[in-house]
């Protein structure tokens, strides 16, 4: 028993199965739009796509389609506070006051 993974009319991936069936030789039968080829797991693939000719998954999803899966880190108040207080100092050095 071996694991493939199926891909569909896009060569996106659908999911992974398990092959058990063999031939007369024993070779494992890989159904049409599969591959034992398994997708790199470091680094991951937001949208793995297989290419048959080179036989190798690539990345599919476009940089803003990585960038809207991030999530947004609102800073917290001590942050914000922070900041403000540097934006003070900086004015103040600049006014010649520090």
């Amino acid at each position: 028993m071996i694991l493939a993974y199926r891909y569909d009319e896009n060569f996106d991936i659908v999911a992974s199965v398990i092959l058990t069936e063999t031939d007369e030789f024993g070779n494992y039968v890989i159904p049409k739009n599969c591959t034992t080829i398994a997708p790199p797991d470091n680094p991951s693939l937001y949208k793995p796509r297989f290419d048959p000719a080179k036989e190798e998954w690539f990345e599919f999803a476009t940089q803003e389609y990585i960038d809207g899966l991030q999530p947004v880190v609102e800073p917290s108040d001590l942050e914000i506070v922070r900041q403000r207080q540097a934006e003070i100092v900086f004015i103040l050095m600049m006014k010649g006051v520090l």
